[in-house]
């Protein structure tokens, strides 16, 4: 019988997209910002309406993204670091390279 509560199909879960993080996060923060600006000659007839929300949702949005922007730097460059010390490391079985002295 199949219901609300039918067991979900037993599968594995697809690998993470990868894009552009950085520079999307980016995006998002001057979106924010630019937002933030564009209503804010407009903070009387917001107040006046009740709607100052809006403008802190934006300041909210754009604050946020910043520490975003610092998480995702990190990281990015903590993905690298790893994929660096992975591609130096000898394959197992193998011994290191001699040095050159």
């Amino acid at each position: 019988m199949t219901g609300l509560f039918s067991e979900p199909p037993k599968h594995e879960a697809p690998e993470p997209l990868e894009g552009p993080v950085v520079p999307t996060i980016i995006g998002g923060t001057i979106v924010w910002f630019a937002l933030f600006l564009v209503q804010l000659p407009f903070y009387g007839w917001f107040d006046d309406h009740g709607h100052t929300w809006w403008l802190w949702t934006c300041l909210a949005g754009g604050g946020l993204g910043f520490i975003g922007i610092w998480y995702v730097r990190k990281r990015d460059a903590a993905i690298k670091r790893a994929r660096a010390d992975a591609a130096a490391a000898p394959l197992p079985g193998q011994s290191p390279a001699p040095s050159a002295d």
